[in-house]
């Protein structure tokens, strides 16, 4: 799975102290893969009397939500050979982009090599390596939770 989360700032004050939900943050989450789509989560009043109540909205979108003819979407690499033999160079990268990333990442392996130390392994379909967890705790943040 692979997707980009976007959490704003929680508010830093709530106008209404008696609250007995808790705010939490808003998100934005852009899902790369499998399920190509988006998701918005805030918090919203719920209607209707009774005081004020907070609760977590969710809007789901899938691209291929309204394309689905029954197949299912394609899967990336499948979407990928499609473009190839069709000649359509949209999603591949030219040289000069190639020649760039290359240039950034190799740095990046030549300190792996030159310090002895590779990259921290971990197992597939996990959040990551320990270290990831302990470089992102020390800003007082966390990983978001890719179970969720």
């Amino acid at each position: 799975m692979a997707e980009i989360a976007i959490f704003f700032k929680r508010p830093h004050y709530t106008l209404f102290n008696k609250l007995r939900t808790p705010i939490r943050s808003n998100s934005l989450v852009l899902r790369l893969q499998p399920d190509e789509g988006l998701s918005l989560s805030v918090m919203t009043k719920d209607a209707g009397p009774g005081g004020f109540r907070l609760n977590e909205s969710t809007l789901d979108m899938s691209f291929y939500e309204g394309l689905d003819d029954g197949q299912g979407a394609p899967d990336s690499y499948e979407r990928l050979l499609m473009d190839v033999i069709r000649g359509d160079q949209t999603l591949f990268m030219r040289r000069d982009e190639v020649e760039v990333a290359w240039q950034w990442i190799d740095p990046i392996i030549e300190s792996w090599v030159s310090s002895g130390e590779p990259p921290e392994p971990y197992d597939s379909g996990s959040s990551g390596p320990a270290g990831a967890v302990e470089l992102i705790a020390e800003t007082g943040r966390r990983w978001r939770d890719m179970s969720l």
